[in-house]
């Protein structure tokens, strides 16, 4: 494994976020074929197909398909590092997923209040995690910018933040709107370990104080944030509060142009691919009806 994530750093240039996924992907699959007694590098295509199978029994198939390409990329560095005379990756068979087949899912605006105001500030991990879910919910963040944020993101003289996109390391700047700004400081005066050497914006509470370890971490902030405010919906992901950031300045009448800006999207569709239909703005639009 960790042959494999030099080669995925080095010759495939994925960034850390990305590297981290696999490995975990490939976590499984080794546990999967420890149950049947037989090496990793040495996986029969039929221990490949039975574990597609179990995974799609349990995650969604889109996840099932990100866990295939893993796995295919897999072959693909036992048989280029000669490691296995065998390239199994060519029949290696995902669930197909169609560009924008279904449009991204978001949460009403209400139940995003009702996520923030159940979260408990009057305790440091609480204060750390309701500045987090703030900035994602109002800027439209992912999970991975959120953990990468420094405190020399935050320039409190200019009265911006820098984002840095984790894929892309393309940097914009956004203003730090005032209810941020309050968040960031209760945080950081009273919530935030005083001892830590880390210079990430958010840490974790214990020790060693580093930084949030990956998406998971955050999922399962919104997660408990949202099972007490009693908001419950089935794509409670980490892009959730992203999604429903662009839906909501769509409504308030953002061109897609400025939504695309501010998610950092460098191809229009790919800003599409974030909005829903405004069904209140169409009745306005309707024509009528020739009678």
């Amino acid at each position: 494994m960790a042959a494999f994530a030099v080669y995925l750093k080095e010759v495939r240039g994925n960034p850390p976020q990305t590297i981290h996924k696999k490995l975990a992907h490939m976590a499984l699959f080794a546990a999967h074929c420890g149950k049947r007694h037989r090496a990793v590098r040495r996986a029969r295509l039929q221990d490949i197909d039975e574990f597609i199978v179990a995974c799609r029994e349990r995650y969604a198939r889109t996840t099932v398909s990100d866990i295939c390409s893993t796995v295919r990329g897999f072959q693909r560095f036992l048989c280029t590092t000669g490691r296995s005379r065998r390239d199994l990756s060519a029949a290696i068979i995902g669930p197909i997923i169609r560009v924008n087949e279904r449009p991204h899912r978001s949460l009403p605006w209400k139940d995003v209040q009702r996520i923030l105001r159940a979260v408990d500030r009057s305790y440091p991990t609480g204060r750390r995690d309701y500045a987090l879910l703030l900035m994602m919910s109002v800027y439209g963040l992912g999970s991975g910018e959120v953990i990468g944020l420094t405190l020399d993101d935050v320039n409190w003289q200019a009265q911006t933040l820098r984002i840095v996109r984790p894929k892309t390391r393309v940097e914009f700047i956004l203003p730090l709107l005032p209810p941020v700004g309050r968040a960031l400081v209760s945080y950081l005066r009273h919530g935030r370990p005083q001892h830590s050497t880390s210079r990430n914006l958010f840490i974790t509470m214990r020790t060693p104080f580093k930084r949030l370890a990956c998406s998971v971490t955050v999922r399962h902030i919104l997660h408990s944030a949202a099972s007490r405010a009693g908001v419950t919906a089935s794509f409670m992901g980490t892009h959730v509060l992203r999604h429903t950031h662009a839906c909501r300045q769509l409504e308030l009448g953002a061109t897609p142009k400025i939504i695309g800006d501010i998610l950092g999207h460098r191809d229009p569709d790919s800003t599409s691919a974030y909005l829903r239909v405004a069904t209140d703005r169409l009745r306005a639009m309707s024509l009528p009806v020739p009678v």
